[in-house]
């Protein structure tokens, strides 16, 4: 799909918007996970500016898209799009991890419109979305699943059983994206459980893959209408993303898995996104 210049500058920008209410959110409740969050604010930022549908205004609306996020700690950054989204006033993010909040430090399903699963347990959010595309297939449903699971979460038995299945039931109308950002909490991937080819891995499951830059946005939002147009199989998209990126004092450390910057470091993190978002606005 052919983008302009002035839409794709667009998005980039949305997405460095998205990363500064990270940090503030995170700053704010004195907790949460900062390396993910910042490494998937394209992805989010495209999904839910570009490539689902759904309707902010009537989150329950049949026809919507399923997103699942199945690594639930990242999920500043998927309430940070949603409130950017209209899903809910973007003054409510500061109220992340707080006691009675709707932003919970995992979502929980219940508490806030939009959310199509609970999460936290890690490998379960494919299986889940199996069951959805499952569902959707046998109503012969127009919405499509997409699923947003981590590299360290593949480490999880339970999600190779939602692998087997979706490639048995040749559920096209499944998309999983994979954060490919070589980090879990204890340490690097390869160092923790060596990953090794996850493309073929996937594809001896009978699944489509595309591998990407998470970070250039033409192509993640080609690599999802690609994926709607590969039939008989479901499709995984490789996501390879910077954790912590746009901060280089968090980027591809380990070490900001899951801590929040303090004051001083949130600082130095907001005026560098800022930098870096306007030095995409002076672009054109």
């Amino acid at each position: 799909m052919s983008n302009t210049a002035s839409e794709l500058q667009e998005l980039e920008v949305k997405a460095y918007e998205i990363r500064q209410d990270v940090i503030k959110m995170l700053l704010e409740a004195g907790s949460g996970h900062t390396g993910g969050p910042l490494g998937m604010a394209d992805i989010f930022t495209a999904l839910y500016f570009k490539l689902l549908n759904y309707d902010s205004k009537n989150p329950h609306w049949e026809q919507r898209d399923r997103l699942v996020l199945s690594n639930g700690h990242i999920c500043p950054v998927l309430y940070a799009t949603m409130a950017h989204a209209g899903f809910f006033p973007t003054e409510e993010l500061k109220t992340l991890r707080k006691l009675g909040s709707r932003l919970q430090g995992h979502p929980h399903r219940t508490a806030l419109p939009g959310l199509e699963t609970t999460s936290g347990p890690l490998g379960s959010g494919l299986s889940e979305s199996v069951g959805m595309a499952l569902s959707g297939k046998m109503d012969k449903a127009k919405w499509r699943v997409v699923c947003l699971m981590s590299d360290g979460e593949q480490d999880e038995g339970n999600t190779w059983e939602g692998v087997m299945l979706a490639g048995k039931y040749k559920l096209d109308n499944l998309v999983a994206i994979m954060d490919r950002n070589n980090i879990q909490i204890d340490g690097f991937t390869e160092d923790i459980m060596p990953l090794n080819d996850l493309s073929a891995k996937y594809e001896s499951f009978n699944w489509h893959v595309i591998e990407i830059d998470g970070h250039n946005m033409q192509e993640i939002i080609d690599s999802f209408e690609k994926a709607k147009t590969l039939l008989g199989k479901p499709t995984l998209i490789i996501a390879n993303t910077i954790p912590g990126k746009g901060v280089d004092f968090m980027e591809g450390k380990f070490e900001w898995h899951g801590k929040p910057p303090n004051k001083e470091e949130a600082q130095k993190a907001l005026d560098q996104l800022e930098t870096h978002k306007n030095k995409i606005k002076l672009m054109n």
